[in-house]
């Protein structure tokens, strides 16, 4: 994982730490409670934790008419970070309904979505074959859901709107960055598709590009590379350790994290932060699984690194590190592992495999 907090957040006045919880659907509702026990399990590396549960997701659209009622959010603006499991967005159109994890990352602005994607080493201090970080932007491309539906004389026509600004662009490049500056490689790759997206991606890609240029030296010792992101995505699957900080849009970002996961073992390994310049909201990668829901067998691990890494960007690295080094230790055991990484064992199962290692 990167060992450094995204934005260094003031910790020093925190008496405990307001956490928000939303589970939302499927086996979110599993293994947020996974990821709150092992928060509570790391004693005083953190401020005593004070969890406040709120709602979000499809099944509360269909008791209620909204995904995201605004008491969550304003909740969510009194918490010092938030843990978010998953959400069942349905694929057809159902009116009335917008995803509330798009939502929330708008609504407090959390313009990066962080990544990591890291393979166990057989044995500790080795170097592992996959060490990479996807920093995807938030809050533009596609998912700015401006679409329309018109009937021509040829049938439907369908319109969806794709926004790329400088602004955008230029904060989730400095992100990627400053993330590269707290690696061993400070390696950058920009992900476009500019060779025929070249307004959109090729704005992305050169405001991108005139970071260094204009921070007065502070990036100097990134080397900057770029990729066509359909080469980029084979390059992945082919090499994988030319990579170690991707920069993307939101659509390919997405795209490129959840591939990235096979390289790995599972979707259920892979954490990631969604930040902002005031606020970290822990998300695991992987979606509601509503084919093992309730079954017991869900991989916590992904939200548990999803707590740590939330916890390393409030400036908590000793928990965090704590965390990460007994998720590491069972993985590489490899005696409890949920059916996904070809084990028998159940959702609780693993958490008391963590918490032992803890």
């Amino acid at each position: 994982m990167f060992r450094a907090p995204i934005r260094r957040m003031a910790t020093a006045a925190r008496q405990s730490l307001k956490i928000g919880l939303i589970p939302a659907d499927g086996i979110g509702k599993e293994v947020i409670p996974a990821a709150r026990t092992v928060l509570e399990a790391i004693g005083s590396d953190i401020p005593k934790p004070e969890f406040i549960p709120l709602l979000a997701g499809w099944e509360v659209f269909t008791r209620t008419g909204t995904a995201l009622p605004e008491e969550t959010v304003e909740a969510m603006r009194e918490c010092d970070g938030a843990l978010f499991g998953a959400v069942s967005s349905p694929s057809r159109r159902v009116t009335g309904y917008s995803s509330p994890i798009v939502a929330l990352r708008k609504e407090l602005d959390l313009y990066a979505n962080v990544r990591p994607v890291i393979s166990v080493a057989p044995n500790p201090g080795e170097k592992p074959a996959v060490d990479l970080v996807v920093v995807r932007e938030n809050t533009e491309c596609l998912y700015v859901k401006q679409e329309q539906l018109t009937h021509t004389e040829h049938g439907k026509e369908a319109r969806a709107t794709r926004l790329i600004t400088e602004r955008a662009s230029r904060r989730i490049g400095k992100m990627a960055f400053e993330i590269a500056l707290g690696r061993p490689r400070k390696q950058v790759t920009i992900i476009h598709k500019s060779n025929v997206l070249s307004v959109t991606d090729g704005l992305f890609r050169e405001t991108i590009h005139r970071i260094p240029a204009e921070s007065h030296g502070r990036y100097d010792s990134v080397k900057v590379e770029e990729q066509i992101v359909d080469s980029a995505v084979y390059r992945l699957f082919r090499e994988a350790e030319i990579y170690d900080v991707m920069v993307a849009p939101n659509l390919y970002g997405d795209i490129i994290s959840d591939g990235a996961a096979a390289l790995v073992g599972s979707l259920g390994l892979v954490p990631s932060v969604n930040a902002g310049d005031k606020f970290v909201m822990g998300e695991p990668v992987h979606g509601s699984a509503p084919d093992i829901e309730g079954k017991g067998i869900a991989n916590p691990i992904a939200a548990i690194r999803s707590a740590a890494l939330m916890i390393r960007h409030l400036g908590y690295a000793g928990g965090a590190d704590r965390i990460e080094q007994a998720v590491e230790q069972v993985i590489r055991e490899g005696d409890v592992l949920t059916p996904d990484l070809g084990g028998g064992s159940s959702t609780e199962d693993v958490l008391n495999a963590v918490l032992k290692k803890l």
